[in-house]
């Protein structure tokens, strides 16, 4: 292994769901930072006895870098630990600027992201033909602003499979930008520290999405799944027959397959 940073991603909590590639790596790595205050520290019992473990929940980024580059320098390979997948925010952009400007050589292993837990758990396709083939991953504006156009009442609008991140703080606007265009009762899912042991998950009515976030007391590490996909829970699916792919079905061709129909007419000709 290389002397270089490998920024890995750590999935939502669950160590089974962590790659094999990143189990690999936490295997041999030198050194491990890691967000203590996210990722469980079962996952440090796949690394080396021996391995350098920093915590780096009080740590500023610039501390962070500083540690990475001087280990890479020393000549080790450093595992920057981070929870769910690097490419949403994980404030891993900056870290790889920095990096490179350095001239540190780093590698990014993607992770889990917490809505394809949840959704895992929660049994669904985020994607269900004839009902919604859109899934939005977004967040509402607090201390890191959300750009204009990226607005959540204009990401409502589509009525897609909406993922809302970061936002329990700020969970009765977010509730009343998404009632603009979802209808009450759309059901939505409320999921708190997903592959956690004390998980939660929760599908209620739409206009119960502020009431039931304060009952519980949910501040921070929770997702809000809102889509039409969720029908099914609350007992309002279509039939398989109406939600069916085109991928699988008889009369669908594509170059590995010939459709029903056209194998009957191949047959035919044969026999001319």
């Amino acid at each position: 292994m290389s002397s270089a940073v490998y920024i890995v991603g750590a999935g939502p909590g669950d160590p089974d769901l962590l790659t094999v590639k990143a189990q690999k790596i936490l295997a041999v790595a030198d050194v491990i930072l890691f967000a203590d205050s996210l990722i469980p520290e079962e996952i440090l019992h796949l690394c080396r006895e021996d391995a350098e473990i920093i915590r780096t929940a009080n740590k500023t980024l610039e501390e962070i870098i500083a540690l990475m580059v001087a280990r890479v320098r020393s000549h080790k390979s450093v595992v920057r630990l981070q929870n769910g997948d690097p490419s949403l925010y994980s404030a891993v952009h900056e870290q790889m600027q920095l990096l490179a400007e350095a001239n540190i050589p780093f590698e990014i292993i993607p992770g889990i992201s917490a809505f394809q837990a949840a959704s895992a758990k929660l049994k669904i396709e985020l994607t269900v033909p004839g009902l919604v083939q859109t899934i939005i991953l977004t967040r509402i504006s607090g201390r890191t602003e959300v750009p204009a156009r990226e607005e959540l009442a204009t990401l409502a609008a589509h009525q897609a499979s909406l993922c809302l991140y970061l936002s329990a703080r700020h969970i009765e606007n977010a509730q009343a930008k998404l009632l603009e265009h979802y209808p009450d009762e759309t059901p939505i899912a409320i999921c708190y520290r997903i592959g956690w042991p004390d998980e939660k998950i929760m599908v209620v009515p739409l206009s119960e999405m502020a009431e039931y976030t304060h009952k519980e007391n949910l501040i921070r590490t929770t997702l809000y799944l809102i889509s039409p996909a969720l029908s099914p829970v609350k007992g309002r699916c279509a039939t398989p027959h109406q939600r069916r792919s085109r991928l699988y079905h008889p009369e669908h061709s594509h170059i590995f397959r010939s459709s029903h129909h056209e194998e009957i007419e191949t047959g035919f000709d044969k026999l001319k």
